[in-house]
């Protein structure tokens, strides 16, 4: 059956007007970046007159830039592999044994998602501070550590859900293939179903990774000025006197480029582990 000219017209105009939507800011970003503050600051104009790349240059002493992408670095790597490592090891749990409260503790971890993050910051933060006031010095306020527990409490329970799914897509007959052949439950998850399952594994830590990476509101209360991340160090170009428009856009560019380039890299097992999990 073809399709009506009209509906071609308009799947047409719906591409090109997402495409604008989506490509003008970036241009925007881009040309502002590589302009004299001067040129920034005055009228706009699509295309710089004037180019430079001083900017990309100047970020890294206006700012201890360097500092904020370690912070960033380390943090959602950790809670990244941490979320991957509990995730796989409950939903498994959850998709191949039947235990009392299965149905309660999973409509949990999927209500949890319905809140808003602002809910759990003055319980996180009440927990942190009375937790390193009982331990006698800092551990989980204004840390690292502590950080990387805040973005487990909603990273998890998404990963969880997700790899539950995943793993009940696939065939139960493979564990029992496995145990046959004298496989222990690990070995029969190590061996047999995490390599069948490796779509829906880079999805969570992709996704983890992701969340984490772009978060501001945890991060600006629950860090200091050693432990500020990415996302609340681009602040720090804006001063009393001036706000350095340009260095904020090259520094836009260079802290995407991690995030952009995992995305491109592993989107096939993104949008395959997404679907799987998502679905089941």
């Amino acid at each position: 059956m073809r399709e009506p000219l009209s509906f071609k017209v308009f799947r047409v105009v719906v591409l090109v007007f997402l495409t604008a939507f989506v490509l003008v800011p970036m241009w925007v970003l881009f040309t502002s970046s590589v302009k004299p503050l001067g040129d920034v600051q005055g009228k706009f104009e699509w295309w710089p007159s004037h180019v430079t790349f001083q900017p990309f240059k100047d970020i890294w002493s206006t700012v201890p830039l360097g500092k904020y992408f370690v912070n960033s670095l380390i943090v959602c790597s950790i809670s990244m592999v941490l979320s991957v490592i509990v995730a796989i090891f409950a939903g498994y749990a959850v998709s191949r044994w039947t235990f009392r409260g299965r149905s309660v503790f999973t409509t949990t971890i999927l209500s949890t998602q319905m809140f808003p993050g602002i809910l759990f910051l003055l319980p996180l933060f009440l927990i942190f501070v009375n937790i390193d006031r009982v331990l006698g010095f800092t551990l989980l306020y204004q840390t690292r550590v502590g950080l990387i527990v805040t973005y487990l409490t909603f990273s998890l329970p998404f990963a969880i859900w997700m790899l539950a799914g995943y793993f009940d897509g696939i065939p139960r007959e493979l564990d029992e293939a496995a145990r046959v052949d004298g496989a222990s439950t690990l070995g029969t998850l190590f061996r047999v179903v995490l390599p069948a399952a490796r779509p829906g594994v880079i999805a969570v830590a992709v996704y983890s990774f992701m969340t984490s990476w772009g978060e501001i509101l945890f991060a600006s209360q629950m860090t200091s000025t050693a432990t500020q991340t990415l996302s609340i160090g681009l602040q720090s170009y804006s001063t009393q006197i001036n706000v350095y428009w340009n260095q904020v856009m090259a520094a836009s560019l260079v802290v995407s480029v991690p995030v952009v380039l995992a995305f491109l890299l592993l989107q096939r097992y993104l949008v395959a582990g997404l679907t799987a999990g998502a679905v089941k």
